[in-house]
């Protein structure tokens, strides 16, 4: 690589790894690369709120159901958001500002409700509650859930689909929804690190 008259010359380790790194981002491994994001990320997120929890006191010990719970929904958010951005970029083509911000628009308005009924509606199903359960879950916390992305996605967003291409745009997604996963984690379960009524 040039820098005006200065040549840089990278290890055959850096190489490698920049090659396998562009191929997970290829299109034919991009799917299961998102699936593998979001799985990680909303795990993590979890597992880190849990461990505030335990230095609270607030909970006594790891719940690994509970965590396991919030890895299955990775498994459809991940690919909910994958598609999402591909039909997005589809429907709404191009980086000016009007199309900034319709793309901005559609994508509070479907994207993160969907995303946070997939959230709420996965985790309280699989605590084998019951539909009439989900639905208030939904009501209860989605609102809340809703309103504090409000506050950080629309800038968000906008770097994201003017700045990044489609197939890094996941990538994007889930480094900033990484504190959001603590919090989606903290407003499902609660201090008490139990589903709140």
């Amino acid at each position: 690589m040039n820098f005006g008259s200065v040549r840089v010359a990278f290890h055959p380790i850096v190489k490698t790894w920049a090659a396998r790194g562009r191929m997970l981002f290829s299109r034919k491994y991009l799917l299961y690369t998102n699936v593998c994001i979001g799985v990680t990320l909303s795990t993590t997120g979890d597992f880190l709120n849990q461990r505030f929890q335990i230095k609270q006191k607030e909970i006594d010990s790891l719940d690994i159901k509970r965590s396991c719970d919030v890895a299955i929904t990775g498994l459809f958010i991940g690919p909910f958001c994958h598609y999402w951005y591909l039909f997005l970029d589809w429907w709404i083509p191009g980086r000016c500002f009007k199309l900034l911000t319709k793309k901005l628009i559609v994508d509070q308005l479907v994207c993160s409700p969907v995303v946070i009924g997939l959230f709420l509606g996965i985790t309280t199903f699989l605590e084998k509650k019951s539909l009439t359960a989900v639905k208030e879950e939904c009501s209860e916390k989605g609102g809340k859930l809703f309103v504090a992305e409000l506050a950080v996605w629309p800038p968000a967003q906008l770097f994201n689909f003017y700045f990044l291409p489609t197939h890094y745009r996941v990538l994007f997604d889930n480094a900033v929804s990484f504190l959001f996963d603590i919090y989606f984690s903290r407003v499902k379960y609660g201090k008490n690190g139990r589903v709140e009524s």
